[in-house]
């Protein structure tokens, strides 16, 4: 392949990169708009809508393209909606999530389905978090709170997990990844 075409394939990935990010930061944003605590009267349980860009970007494009979407959506939504402190929270969760699903996938269609998947990296969302506060304020009872978190999670993974199932199973049909690159 010439030096275009290389040139090409990364500005591709790029963009779909930045797609990516815009989804994962509006999906966030969608989710602040409307809290999961109206159904679940849970402190500190979302839904996880941005999870399923990030498994899709882990999926399809790789770990690098999921870490930079997960990093650049914790940053962004921090600068626009929060603040140090829930940016904190925010990459704790979310990089322990990915790390988490990054190992899980090894055993994709062998141990694990894609549920499987999507739990792991809830449980490892809600630890990473747990881990931050109890960083944060210098304190080990909030652990106490994380079996109430994972089993939450276990719920909120299995919903994103079917969401993400739906948009796997129409990416592969129609290949649109693929065309892309």
């Amino acid at each position: 392949m010439n030096a275009s075409g290389i040139c090409g394939e990364t500005m591709k990935k790029i963009a779909l990169n930045g797609l990516l990010i815009s989804l994962a930061l509006v999906l966030s944003y969608i989710e602040n708009l409307f809290p999961a605590s109206l159904i679940i009267p849970i402190p500190g349980v979302r839904l996880g809508l941005a999870n399923i860009v990030t498994m899709f970007a882990l999926f399809y494009l790789g770990f690098v393209s999921a870490l930079t979407v997960s990093v650049l959506r914790c940053l962004l939504s921090a600068l626009l909606f929060g603040g140090l402190s829930p940016m904190l929270f925010s990459l704790s969760g979310a990089l322990l999530a990915l790390f988490a699903m990054q190992a899980l996938k090894y055993g994709y269609n062998r141990q694990f389905s894609l549920l499987g998947v999507s739990i792991g990296g809830a449980a490892a969302h809600n630890t990473g978090q747990i881990l931050m506060a109890s960083l944060m304020m210098r304190n080990t009872a909030l652990f106490a709170y994380l079996p109430v978190l994972l089993f939450a999670g276990i719920a909120m993974g299995f919903i994103t997990a079917a969401a993400a199932q739906g948009i796997f199973y129409l990416v592969d049909k129609t290949q649109v990844v693929k065309h892309l690159g």
